[in-house]
Order: C-alpha cells, then sequence, then structure tokens
C-alpha cells in the first residue's frame, strides 16, 4: 500500500490587495507614520496567504525604512550644508511617486521595483 501525500501551497491570487498595501504607503502625507505601520501590518499578516505578498511586502519595508533613514540623515545636513534640503524634497517626491508607480505594476501582476533601496530584508 502506497501513501501519497499531497500538500496544498497555493496561495490565492489579490492583485487588489498587493495594489491596496503599494497606495497604504501614501498614508504617511495624512498621519505622518502609518504609511510604514499599514503596509507592514499586511505583509505581515497576509504574506502566507496571497500570492506576491511576501515580495512586495519586503520592498516596501526596505523603501520605507530607507527612506526614513534618509529624511533622519538630512536633518543635519540642513543644518551644516543646507543641501539636506534637497534630499528632504527628493525623499517627498520619490516617497509619493513610487508608490503609486509600484501599484500600477501590482494591478498588472508585476514585481515592484524601488530604485536606491537598500535591501535590509532579503
Amino acid at each position: 500500500m502506497q501513501v501519497i501525500s499531497v500538500t496544498q501551497s497555493e496561495k490565492k491570487v489579490d492583485t487588489n490587495l498587493l495594489v491596496f498595501t503599494q497606495l497604504s504607503q501614501l498614508l504617511t502625507y495624512v498621519t505622518g507614520f502609518g504609511g510604514f505601520i499599514v503596509p507592514l501590518i499586511l505583509w505581515l499578516v497576509k504574506k502566507d496567504e496571497i500570492a506576491g505578498m511576501d515580495v512586495h511586502g519586503k520592498y516596501i519595508v526596505n523603501f520605507q525604512i530607507t527612506m526614513i533613514l534618509i529624511a533622519i540623515l538630512s536633518i543635519p545636513g540642513i543644518l551644516l550644508f543646507g543641501l539636506g534640503i534637497l534630499s528632504l524634497i527628493w525623499v517627498g517626491i520619490v516617497s509619493f511617486v513610487m508608490p503609486i508607480v509600484n501599484a500600477v505594476k501590482a494591478s498588472k501582476g508585476e514585481n515592484p521595483s524601488y530604485f536606491s533601496t537598500i535591501r535590509f530584508i532579503s
């Protein structure tokens, strides 16, 4: 007698949740810090259930941590050289544009791409 073990490890495909996760980063402009917390919670809760959530979540967390670090390091740059203002403007623009671009990619089923991001979680 032969026993066959079949594991059901298929994940659901939910591009709407991936799009929402990407766009939830924009909560930073409303709440100040929600753009990091909400995607982090969605990623931690749904990474084993939704196809692509693990990849999107890691990219989002790495991107948000990188933007926070650049913003923090820009503050002394304002006081010392005045160039910190340029990097804060850059962080503001990139933090607004990249989630929208990657939400469109998520709706098409593509992986996200964030440039100039330090990979803390791989």
